[in-house]
């Protein structure tokens, strides 16, 4: 059982900011802002969980099991992580590519201490055994000094690398068009590593730093002791409220231009793209497809198709299928029978994630897997992760990834110059990283 409070700051801004220092000196934290994006589907402006009294981590073998287990014994709020090798539970696959990060390939836990933000309020829902320590949690908020004031910086140089070089790039994206040509697959998503070994990075400062660039609707801070997930994710995975369940895949991106004349007109460019639509349109089929294992018959719609959106470094093109379920489907269930998502798989999608294997030269791990949250209600929200960097501190190893669909329709150069876009706010932020 939990007790809440409900608490107004003279700054929400401030106590955001004063909240997050604060979450550092835990083992868990999860850390999910919106950035201000409200759309229909959204519950909250943001929530902080800390502190776990209960958790699971375990690798993929009954992987779902053991999280339906886990979700239906604590009947309560958890939040954490799916790794994109969880496929490999779900479908007779393997990951044998390098892992310089080492994460669990499942991570949830049940959090102590919560805090919903709704506007200008602040929900805190402590288990009842910590009720006690709200005033002093309070009082203790306000001493700390957002990271952004502190001073005293110096500059580090971090030497980012790219896992695969270019002239391979090319080389790979078109043995994955021979394979489309052949008719083995009609789309899939091929991605890159970019990473930096022996090196020491303020997570929490990249990733203030990011989602300031950035303000995605679905920016994420992970802290599970050593290991850490700074995301500025666009994208939302799979959402369900009560019986409807709600999937929002990306496929179609197009850079920014500070002319407002020029900007509209990549945008307009980006919805009429014919080769941009046409990926997305095969993963909204993929995704109609996935929600049906589970849907009650008809209820499949596709609510929005192929809208462009726009965020600071890049226009989207974004379509929202939903489907109505049984209240017998099992949470868990719902999102093992979608998973991994369509839109960072490709089509069909078994043969896409096997080909994709052969040519990535890295376990994608924590990257193009989802975050997010179970409710006491059986409810859930999960986000992809991508534009996100990943951290293992023991490890001094420092890791991101993008990639791009590929179609009959690519061209590898052009995919490779997609990468670089969707790079350059991760890289950025790295490059000119500043450190105590």
């Amino acid at each position: 059982m939990r007790t809440t409070h409900l608490y107004k700051p003279e700054s929400i801004d401030t106590f955001k900011k004063q909240l997050l220092a604060w979450s550092q000196q835990f083992y868990e934290v999860v850390w999910m802002d919106s950035n201000g994006f409200n759309n229909t589907y959204s519950s909250f402006d943001t929530v902080l969980a800390v502190d776990a009294i209960t958790c699971i981590q375990t690798d993929y073998h009954e992987a779902f099991i053991k999280l339906k287990e886990y979700q239906s014994t604590t009947q309560d709020w958890i939040f954490g992580y799916l790794t994109y090798d969880l496929k490999n539970a779900v479908e007779n696959l393997k990951s044998r590519n390098f892992d310089g990060l080492q994460f669990p390939e499942l991570y949830f836990f049940q959090p102590k201490k919560l805090f919903f933000f709704h506007e200008d309020m602040v929900e805190m829902c402590y288990l009842n055994m910590v009720s006690d320590e709200f005033e002093a949690d309070l009082n203790d908020i306000s001493q700390y000094e957002p990271i952004e004031n502190k001073k005293e910086n110096t500059l580090f140089n971090i030497n980012i690398k790219s896992r695969i070089q270019k002239a391979d790039y090319l080389d790979k994206v078109k043995n994955m068009l021979e394979h489309i040509h052949r008719g083995d697959i009609y789309e899939a998503n091929f991605c890159q590593e970019f990473y930096a070994e022996n090196t020491n990075i303020q997570p929490l400062e990249i990733y203030q730093k990011l989602n300031t660039i950035s303000k995605p609707p679905f920016a994420t801070f992970i802290k599970l002791g050593d290991k850490y997930v700074l995301s500025a994710s666009p994208e939302r995975y799979l959402k369900k409220t009560e019986n409807k369940i709600i999937s929002q895949p990306i496929k179609g991106t197009a850079k920014r231009s500070k002319n407002k004349i020029e900007d509209n007109r990549l945008k307009e460019q980006l919805a009429l793209d014919e080769k941009e639509r046409s990926e997305n349109i095969m993963i909204v089929d993929l995704v109609r497809n996935d929600l049906s294992k589970t849907a009650i018959k008809g209820s499949v719609q596709v609510e929005e198709l192929c809208k462009v959106y726009s965020f600071p470094q890049v226009h989207q093109m974004i379509s929202t299928i939903t489907s109505e379920i049984n209240t017998s489907e099992h949470a868990a269930h719902i999102i093992e029978s979608t998973f991994p998502m369509g839109s960072m798989t490709g089509a069909p999608k078994i043969s896409a994630m096997k080909i994709i294997e052969d040519l990535e030269e890295t376990k994608r791990g924590v990257y193009s897997g989802a975050v997010g949250y179970f409710t006491p209600n059986n409810d859930f929200d999960f986000n992809v992760v991508i534009r996100s960097i990943l951290y293992n501190e023991t490890k001094q190893y420092v890791s991101f990834s993008v990639g791009s669909a590929i179609t009959a329709k690519s061209n590898p150069l052009k995919e490779y110059e997609e990468c670089l876009i969707k790079a350059k706010a991760m890289r950025e932020v790295l490059e000119n990283e500043i450190y105590k």
